[in-house]
């Protein structure tokens, strides 16, 4: 290659490296949430994956961390044994963790076979990616972790996967 075309190359370089900082910002941002989203998430008539009803009111008042997720969703299923670990830990302290899958029940049921966890698992269905968004996910992406208050107060959100120990500081100073 000659010396204008090593110009030209390093100059697109530099220009993809800066829209890639200035971007990464807006591509992670999650967005705010209103009272009104935290209550239509609790007003949700959510039901496992073999159908049966799930009591939202049973996950009211407690440190609620929710996990948006898939089977299919690489990143979803390797955090899910630090989710599960994180539940064990903080289990006697009135935080609960809650699996929101954006999936098909018999993927999930199969799933859960193969990764059993003890947190309940919800199924999404048509309302589970209005529900993500109305909690912040403005990118549409899974995973999806938020964390609320007893209050229902939304204390951290993270699109993509969890940092253990993150996660564990927050849910910390959320007692």
């Amino acid at each position: 290659m000659n010396r204008r075309q090593w110009i030209v190359i390093s100059g697109i370089s530099l220009l993809a490296l800066l829209a890639g900082m200035f971007s990464s910002p807006w591509i992670s941002k999650t967005g705010l949430v209103s009272e009104p989203a935290v209550k239509a998430f609790f007003a949700n008539e959510w039901q496992s994956p073999d159908g049966k009803v799930l009591d939202s009111k049973d996950w009211q008042g407690k440190v609620l961390v929710v996990n948006f997720w898939g089977s299919w969703c690489p990143p979803c299923v390797e955090e899910m044994p630090e989710l599960e670990k994180l539940q064990w830990e903080f289990s006697n302290k009135n935080v609960l963790f809650v699996g929101i899958a954006i999936d098909s029940p018999s993927n999930v049921r199969e799933f859960l076979k193969k990764t059993p966890v003890s947190y309940p698992i919800a199924m999404g269905g048509m309302n589970g990616s209005q529900m993500y968004k109305a909690l912040g996910n403005t990118q549409s992406a899974l995973p999806y972790t938020v964390l609320l208050s007893p209050s229902g107060k939304v204390l951290f959100s993270k699109l993509g996967r969890i940092n253990e120990e993150e996660l564990r500081n927050s849910i910390k100073s959320a007692l």
